[in-house]
């Protein structure tokens, strides 16, 4: 190319540049202008990107190390003291083996699409509870505070039973064991076993009176019970130490704290399988009794337990979720962490009742005994004749059949005089269906089996650290669903509201630690969750079924890279709505028909009675219900009247649409030019998306809610009138 000419092409380039330059002089202060006009989500520099990452994908957000480490906090969730001691108690209340039936039916018409559900919002918004549903409709935003107000009530009471477990674990080290046998009271005269003691039994005792010195009623508080106040005063430091900083740190305790309840199982099983009876508990356990199951109540229990065993309400499974990739597989998830939930159930079930088939066993064995020995002294005395009884009988080596024998064969002989001779049939069905759940179940049925187990302190350590591993991936879980949504929405710094958290709840929790404590964590237990969390999560399948609307399936299909079977569309459409809301209901009335109260353990008679609350309980009862569901229309009332205003930090009326944002027409102040004569940068406010997730400006129309029912974010690029080259 000859001089001249590349001197002339430098010369027209140069004149290029200087009008790019020029360009984007103009472009930028229109820009500005288009700025103010339109929605800008803590943006640190323009970027092509699409709508979803704008809107949901935080640079600092953290993540799961691994897809296992996830799964694991989801189980260690999921799975809690409820599998261990109110799954077994259900499955032998209602029906044995014929339970597992309707238990497997509502897993999969409640439970799993519930639990898909929360997985899905959680990952596809990638906030809290408090930014999903601030985000499907801000007049729906009081749903993830009434989570975060009930997942505090419970870790307030739930972190107690693990405080007691750590009472227990470290009284295990004892050989024997503390509760193996009744303590002697001595005085001046002579040594007797403890009165209270010897009326119940030793384990009965020591759970009473050694561990809880518990008050005759929850009116006497006696004051603070100085070792389950130290437990729980540890038990609130381990939380607080395994959540300061977030699934970082919480997620590598998971490993530990998930998988080890499953090694002890285990462990329980192989071990109770190896002890005489054991296979009569199991047997007793899986008898199905076909005509219980078809009565509504066993259904309605069938379906409070799904529902509470998935964790669903609490926002934790929604809180662990918004942590995850954006193209993870949650229905994978969904479905794996609820039958391994299932499974674990029946698990805990099989070692339950195969303990306590050994339990049955020894003491049907002590009843024969001792009636045997009855039986001796009638016949000396002549009240029975040496001839009834058969001649292979040998009392002084008696088989339960042979005593059974004996005692059907007295019965009948001496029909008349038979309820005189006070002679006990000593069946292992008795002793079997006075099967019990909670406490009752781990920290005396359990207890007393255990004492009888060969190196029984080394299975009782096994089994306290289990029920603590338990309940502490239950406690992380149910944390998680408080700190999450704060720190999205306020921006407080996890580490001190995690800190301030756990103090507060120790400090509350302290009237659980009372000699009269048990009663207020039945109260809790009672009162605190059961009816408010119901009704979140009607809200919660009402806010994605009839507000997100069917673009949720489509957003699934783009999240997940397959479109989810059109079974959880009518499940969450129609069945899920209808069954929760039966359930609502049928707990509501049985709450009704059942007078509020709780069992106190009556000293003198050292036995529990039944007593009614006092007016002051009733009115806390019924004050934690309504606390618990206050947000939802607080917020609503809001929202729908504007009492708080919103406008500097609200965003504007967006329609989210499969990775794009359609901006709805807004008359600003009538000029058509507006979009690129505006106000200058310095009078625009800076919205913030993780503290105000909807916003109404000023001067535009009101407008609540999108067309399809949802807040979205970014900018105004698609479905736009075309326009002319001249005129962009």
């Amino acid at each position: 190319m000859p001089k001249n000419s590349k001197v002339v092409k430098r010369e027209l380039d140069d004149e290029v540049i200087e009008s790019v330059k020029d360009l984007l002089s103009n472009e930028d202060s229109a820009d500005d202008a288009f700025k103010k006009s339109e929605l800008i989500v803590d943006v640190q520099e323009e970027k092509d990107t699409d709508v979803e990452e704008e809107s949901e994908v935080e640079d600092e957000r953290p993540a799961w190390n691994s897809k296992l480490q996830y799964i694991l906090a989801q189980v260690g969730f999921s799975v809690g003291l409820g599998n261990v001691w109110r799954f077994p108690y259900l499955c032998q209340k209602n029906g044995g083996g014929a339970y597992l039936l309707p238990y497997l039916i509502l897993l999969l018409v409640i439970g799993i699409p519930l639990f898909f559900l929360e997985l899905s919002v959680g990952q596809r918004i990638r906030r809290g509870s408090i930014g999903v549903w601030n985000y499907i409709s801000p007049k729906l935003g009081g749903i993830g505070f009434a989570s975060c107000v009930v997942c505090f009530f419970v870790a307030l009471y739930y972190n107690v039973i693990i405080g007691w477990s750590l009472f227990y674990f470290s009284q295990s080290f004892q050989q024997p064991l503390p509760w193996d046998q009744c303590p002697l009271v001595k005085n001046a005269s002579h040594t007797f076993v403890e009165p209270e003691c010897e009326k119940s039994s030793a384990t009965t005792y020591y759970w009473y009176r050694e561990a809880l010195n518990i008050s005759s009623s929850i009116s006497e508080s006696g004051g603070l019970n100085w070792k389950m106040t130290i437990c729980l005063l540890a038990a609130w430091v381990v939380v607080c130490l395994a959540m300061i900083k977030g699934i970082q740190s919480s997620g590598k305790i998971m490993y530990f704290s998930s998988l080890f309840p499953y090694v002890v199982l285990m462990c329980f099983l192989i071990r109770a399988l190896l002890l005489n009876g054991s296979i009569d508990g199991i047997r007793h356990m899986f008898t199905p009794e076909l005509e219980i199951m078809l009565e509504p109540k066993v259904w309605r229990e069938a379906a409070a337990q799904v529902f509470f065993a998935l964790g669903l309400g609490f926002g934790g499974v929604i809180a662990f979720s918004s942590y995850n990739k954006r193209d993870n597989n949650c229905h994978f998830d969904a479905v794996l962490v609820s039958f391994i939930n299932f499974f674990t159930s029946v698990l805990a079930t099989l070692v339950v009742f195969a303990v306590l088939g050994f339990k049955a066993n020894v003491i049907n064995e002590k009843c024969v005994a001792e009636n045997s020995e009855i039986i001796i002294k009638l016949v000396k005395m002549g009240n029975i004749s040496q001839d009834i009884i058969p001649h292979h009988i040998n009392f002084s080596a008696i088989t339960a059949e042979d005593y059974n024998l004996v005692y059907d064969i007295i019965q009948k002989v001496k029909e008349e005089e038979f309820p005189a001779l006070h002679l006990n049939s000593c069946q292992i069905e008795d002793e079997l269906n006075k099967a019990v759940q909670g406490t009752g179940l781990a920290f005396i049925a359990f207890t007393e089996a255990m004492t009888h187990f060969p190196a029984s302190p080394f299975w009782s350590v096994m089994f306290f650290l289990m029920l603590v591993n338990l309940g502490l991936g239950s406690m992380f879980g149910t944390i998680e669903g408080i700190i999450t949504p704060i720190v999205d929405t306020f921006k407080v710094r996890k580490e001190i509201l995690t800190v301030i958290c756990c103090l507060l709840a120790f400090c509350i929790g302290l009237i659980f630690v009372q000699r009269s404590g048990n009663y207020f964590v039945t109260m809790f237990d009672d009162y605190s969750a059961t009816v408010p969390l119901l009704i979140v999560v009607i809200l919660e399948n009402i806010a994605v079924s009839f507000v997100y609307g069917i673009e949720f399936m489509e957003d699934l299909k783009d999240m997940l890279g397959f479109a989810p079977n059109r079974y959880y569309y009518y499940m969450w459409k129609y069945i899920s709505p209808l069954m929760l809301l039966s359930l609502l209901i049928a707990s509501i009335v049985n709450m009704g028909l059942s007078p509020p109260g709780y069992n106190a353990w009556i000293e003198d008679k050292a036995s529990e009675e039944f007593l009614s609350y006092p007016t002051w309980g009733m009115v806390v009862c019924f004050s934690m219900m309504f606390l618990a569901i206050l947000p939802v229309p607080v917020v609503f009332i809001i929202r729908c009247c504007n009492l708080i205003d919103d406008s500097s930090g609200s965003l504007a009326s967006v329609t989210y649409k499969r990775g794009r944002v359609l901006k709805e027409p807004v008359n600003l102040e009538g000029d058509d030019a507006s979009l690129i004569h505006g106000k200058i940068s310095s009078e625009m406010s800076s919205p913030n998306f993780g503290k105000n997730i909807y916003r109404k400006q000023s001067g535009s129309p009101t407008l609540n809610t999108a067309p399809n029912g949802r807040y979205g974010i970014g900018y105004l690029m698609a479905d736009m009138p075309d326009m002319p080259e001249s005129d962009l």
